[in-house]
C-alpha cells in the first residue's frame, strides 16, 4: 500500500514513502546500508563507560615478524600525519600504470606494520575491513564481543556496533584501521562521531579524500627494495644471496613490475618448490607472450598465479576447484559453511583451505571460520577461459550452486541472511555475458532481493533484480510470466531509488506485455497498471495517474471483490491522488472508508492498515484539522515502531509527518529537531539527492523560515531547488514548490528584486503543469500579487522622500 502525500503550498512536504525522521532520545546512529538507530539498555551504556581495554588490546590480522622492506620513509611519514592530524589515508599514486586500479601495492601491509610498531602508544588498536558499510558495522560489532562478552553474546550486530561506538566515545587514545575503503564517504560519519583517537584508512582510490582526511600516496617498491624482498621470500631470511642470485632476482622483479603482491606470491612459490629465480623467470616467458611496450602488471600477476595454481593442484586438486568457486564470491567474509557443500566432509574442506593458505592465496579470519581472497586473485581467475562443456568459466557453476543451497528458509535468520547477501550480490555482479543462464540462480537472486525488500531496502536490490530479469529473459523468454515479474520488480527498485526516468518506461513496457500475454484483467496486469499509475503520481503527472488509478480500482472491484487487499490498495492510492490534486472533499471520505475496511479485513496492526491510518491523518492535516491529525499520527508512529521497527521506511515516514503536524500546530520546539534528525537519516540511508532526502531538506528549511531563521532557511532552500531541478526536472511539482518557497523566503528577507521574478516563473509553470485553478496555482498568483504590491508601496515611499528633498 502506498504511503505519504504532499503538503499544502508553501508548507512542509512528505512526498512518497521514504521521507524520514528520527525522534528525540535516540542514543547512537550506525552508518551503512540498512542504517539503524539503536537504543541501548542502561546496563550496556554503563558498561561502555566503565569497561577499560586490557593493555595491548587489538585484533590485528597478522604479526609484524614478516618481511618489511622499502617502506621505512612511508612509515615515518604515516606517523607524522597521524600525530599531527589524527586521520590519514594510504592510497595508490593516481594514474600509476602498474596497478590498473587493483590492489597489491602494499597498503594494508604498511598499515599493519604501523599498527604493530606503535600499538603500545594506543589504548586499543582495532582493524576494520571497510570494503562496505555493512562490513564496517560487523567489524565494529566484534569490538563489543571482545570487551563486553557478558552482554554482547546475546545482542544483535547493530546493537553491538552501537555499543562499540559508544565505548570509543568514552575512551580516548585508540587507533582504528579502516582497511580497503571503497567509498571515502563511508567514513565521514565515523570521523565526525569519534574524534578522540587516530583513524587510518587504506584504499585503492586516491580521489574523494580531500574533505575526509590527508592522504599519503603509496607507489611501487623501488628496484633495490623489490630485490631484497624477493630474495628474502624466495631464499629464506637466513640465506645471503649470491651476486648471480641478486642479478636473477633483479631481472625477475623488473618483469613482475615491482608490485609487492606479485613479489610475495612469486617468493612463496619459489620457497615452497625450490625453483631457481632464473628458471622461474624463464618459465614465465614460455607460458605467456611477452607484453608489448613493457610489462602489463595484471598479466604478470596472472603468470605468477598460473604457476602457483599448478603447484597447489599437485598438492590438492580440490583446492584449485575451491579457489575457482571463491573467485565469484565476495572477496571477504566467506564462511566455511558456505563452502562446505563442495566437499564430502569438513576434513577435506580443511585440507583444501590449508593448501591455499600455504601459498598465501587466502588468509583466515581471527576465528578461522571465514576466509578471504584478494580481489586481484579473483580478477585473474574470472578471466580464464571456460572449460565446462556447458560453457561455464571455471568455478562459476559451483559458485551459483553454493548461493542456491545457502538461502535461509525465512527472514527470521537475519544474521545468516546478512552474511550471505554480499556473496549473492557478488555472483550477480560478476556474471560473464556469455555464461549460461539458470532459473535456479535467478531464483536465488530473487529470494535475496525479496529479503531486502521486506527489510525496507528495495533501492539496494537493483543489481539482484537486474540479474534475475536477465537470466529469466534468457531461459524463459521475454514474455514469460516469471520474466514479467522480474521486470516489474526491477522497475519498483528503480522507483524506490528515486530513478523514475528508468522506472516509468519499464513499468509501461511490462504493462503492455502483461496485457498481451495475460489479458487486461489478470491480477498481475492490474498490479502493473496500479504500479504505473503510482509512478506517474510520484513524477507529478496527475493527468495520467488519476484516470489510471480510477480504472484499476474499478477493475479490481469487479475481478477481485470490494474488500480484497489489492482493491484496498487501489482505493488508498486513488484517495492519495485526489489529495495531491487538492480535492480533499473526495480524498478524506475515501481514506476513511479504506481505513475501516483495512481494519476489518486485515486487522488493526497490519502494515497496510497502518499506511491507511497514516494517510488519513495526513489528509486531516492537509485540511487543517490538527485536532484529529496529530493524535492519529502519534498512534500510527507508536504502532509502526512496534510492528515494523524503528528504522523501517514506513516508521520514518510517520516521524516525518508528525514533525510536520507539530510545525503546523506552532510547536517548532518539537518540530525542528525532528526535521533535523529526519534529514540526517535520509542523507545517510538514501543519499544526498534522493527525492525523499530533498523533501526532508525542504521541510527543514521551511521550519527554519517559520522560526524566523532566514540565515539558515535561504541557503537550504537554494540548495534544495538546485538539486530538485537537476534530479526531478524544472517543472516537477516538487521543484515548483521549492521555487515558490525560495521566492517567499526572499520576500521575507526584503529582497523583492529576487522574489518577484521567481514568483512570476513559478506561477507560469504551475498554470501550465497543474492547471489554472489548482490550489498551488492560486497560491502562486496570490504570492505574486502580494509581492508586487509590496514593491509598489516601497516605490511610492521612495518617490515621496525624493519630492521632500
Amino acid at each position: 500500500m502506498t504511503d505519504g502525500a504532499v503538503a499544502g503550498d508553501g508548507g512542509p512536504q512528505a512526498t512518497g514513502p521514504r521521507s524520514v525522521a528520527v525522534g528525540g532520545g535516540v542514543g547512537v546512529a550506525i552508518t551503512g546500508d540498512g542504517a539503524q538507530v539503536v537504543m541501548l539498555p542502561a546496563e550496556a551504556v554503563r558498561w561502555a563507560k566503565e569497561i577499560e581495554a586490557p593493555p595491548g588490546a587489538g585484533n590485528l590480522p597478522g604479526s609484524a615478524s614478516g618481511v618489511f622492506v622499502g617502506r621505512q620513509d612511508e612509515l615515518a611519514e604515516l606517523r607524522r600525519l597521524l600525530a599531527a592530524e589524527g586521520e590519514a589515508t594510504v592510497t595508490q599514486v593516481p594514474g600509476t600504470r602498474a596497478i590498473h586500479g587493483l590492489g597489491g601495492i602494499g597498503k594494508s601491509t604498511l598499515a599493519l606494520h604501523y599498527a604493530h610498531t606503535f600499538r603500545r602508544t594506543y589504548t586499543l588498536v582495532w582493524w576494520i575491513n571497510a570494503a562496505s558499510t555493512e562490513q564496517i558495522v560487523t567489524n565494529l560489532a566484534t569490538l563489543a564481543v571482545r570487551l563486553c562478552p557478558q552482554w554482547a553474546a546475546t545482542a544483535g550486530v547493530q546493537e553491538r556496533a552501537a555499543w562499540a561506538i559508544l565505548w570509543l566515545q568514552w575512551h580516548p587514545g585508540w587507533l582504528l584501521v579502516f582497511d580497503n575503503v571503497e567509498d571515502p564517504a563511508d567514513l565521514r560519519h565515523y570521523l565526525g562521531t569519534l574524534p578522540d583517537g587516530h583513524h587510518l584508512a587504506t584504499s585503492r582510490t586516491a580521489t574523494g579524500w580531500h574533505a575526509i582526511a590527508p592522504t599519503m600516496p603509496l607507489g611501487l617498491l623501488d628496484s633495490e627494495a623489490a630485490v631484497d624482498l624477493l630474495c628474502t621470500l624466495a631464499l629464506g631470511p637466513e640465506h645471503t644471496p649470491t651476486s648471480q642470485q641478486r642479478q636473477d632476482a633483479a631481472a625477475l622483479a623488473s618483469e613482475l613490475g615491482y608490485l609487492p603482491l606479485a613479489l610475495e606470491q612469486a617468493g612463496a612459490y619459489l620457497f615452497e618448490t625450490g625453483t631457481s629465480l632464473a628458471d622461474y623467470r624463464q618459465m614465465l616467458g614460455q607460458v605467456m607472450d611477452t607484453a608489448a611496450g613493457g610489462i602489463d602488471p595484471e598479466r604478470t600477476i596472472a603468470r605468477i598465479w598460473r604457476h602457483t595454481l599448478t603447484a597447489i593442484e599437485r598438492r590438492d586438486p580440490q583446492a584449485v576447484m575451491l579457489l575457482d568457486a571463491m573467485a565469484w564470491l565476495a572477496p571477504e567474509g566467506i564462511p566455511r559453511t558456505l563452502l562446505a557443500p563442495l566437499f564430502p566432509d569438513p576434513l577435506t574442506l580443511g585440507e583444501a583451505l590449508g593448501a591455499l593458505h600455504a601459498y598465501n592465496m587466502i588468509p583466515y579470519s581471527a576465528d578461522r571460520q571465514d576466509v578471504s581472497v584478494h580481489r586481484l586473485v579473483q580478477t585473474v581467475l574470472r578471466h580464464r577461459p571456460a572449460t565446462d562443456p556447458d560453457g561455464y568459466p571455471p568455478g562459476r557453476r559451483d559458485a551459483e550452486h553454493l548461493i542456491q543451497q545457502a538461502l535461509p528458509d525465512d527472514d527470521t535468520d537475519t544474521s545468516r541472511w546478512e552474511r550471505l547477501l554480499p556473496h549473492v550480490v557478488a555472483v550477480a555482479d560478476s556474471a560473464p555475458p556469455d555464461s549460461p543462464a539458470s532459473t535456479e540462480t535467478a531464483g536465488a537472486y530473487h529470494a535475496a532481493a525479496e529479503y531486502l525488500y521486506r527489510q525496507g531496502r528495495d533501492a539496494h536490490t537493483i543489481p539482484l533484480r537486474t540479474a534475475a530479469a536477465a537470466q529469466r529473459e534468457q531461459v524463459l523468454g521475454d514474455t514469460h510470466p516469471q520474466t514479467l515479474i522480474s521486470r516489474n520488480n526491477l522497475a519498483g527498485a528503480y522507483e524506490s531509488a528515486g530513478d523514475l526516468g528508468r522506472a516509468i518506461p519499464l513499468y509501461e513496457a511490462t504493462l503492455a506485455q502483461r496485457e498481451q500475454v495475460l489479458g487486461g484483467t489478470h491480477p498481475d496486469t492490474l498490479a502493473s497498471r496500479n504500479n504505473l499509475a503510482y509512478a506517474y503520481w510520484a513524477a507529478g503527472d496527475l493527468g495520467r495517474a488519476i484516470p489510471l488509478f480510477e480504472a484499476t480500482l474499478a477493475q479490481r472491484e469487479q475481478v477481485l471483490g470490494d474488500t480484497h487487499p489489492d482493491t484496498l490498495i487501489s482505493r488508498n492510492n486513488r484517495a492519495g491522488a485526489y489529495e495531491s490534486a487538492g480535492d480533499l472533499g473526495r480524498a478524506i471520505p475515501l481514506y476513511e472508508a479504506t481505513l475501516a475496511q483495512c481494519e476489518q479485513v486485515l486487522g488493526g496492526t497490519h502494515p497496510d492498515t497502518l499506511a491507511s491510518r497514516n494517510n488519513l491523518a495526513y489528509a486531516y492535516w492537509a485540511a487543517g484539522d490538527l485536532g484529529r491529525a496529530i493524535p492519529l499520527f502519534e498512534a500510527t508512529l507508536a504502532q509502526r515502531e512496534q510492528v515494523l521497527g524503528d528504522t523501517h521506511p514506513d516508521t520514518l515516514i510517520s516521524r516525518n509527518n508528525l514533525a510536520g503536524a507539530y510545525e503546523s500546530a506552532g510547536d517548532l520546539g518539537r518540530a525542528i529537531p525532528l526535521y533535523e534528525a529526519t534529514l540526517a537519516q535520509c542523507e545517510q540511508v538514501l543519499g544526498g539527492t534522493h527525492p525523499h532526502t530533498l523533501t526532508s531538506r525542504n521541510n527543514l528549511a521551511y521550519a527554519y523560515e517559520s522560526a524566523g531563521d532566514l540565515g539558515r532557511a535561504i541557503p537550504l532552500f537554494e540548495a534544495t531547488l538546485a538539486q530538485r531541478e537537476q534530479v526531478l526536472g524544472g517543472t516537477h511539482p516538487d521543484t515548483l514548490t521549492s521555487r515558490n518557497n525560495l521566492a517567499y523566503a526572499y520576500e521575507s528577507a526584503g529582497d523583492l528584486g529576487r522574489a518577484i521574478p521567481l514568483f512570476e516563473a513559478t506561477l507560469a509553470q504551475r498554470e501550465q503543469v497543474l492547471g489554472d485553478t489548482h490550489p498551488h496555482t492560486l497560491a502562486s498568483r496570490n504570492n505574486l500579487a502580494r509581492a508586487r504590491q509590496a514593491a509598489q508601496a516601497i516605490q511610492q515611499r521612495s518617490t515621496a522622500t525624493d519630492h521632500g528633498q
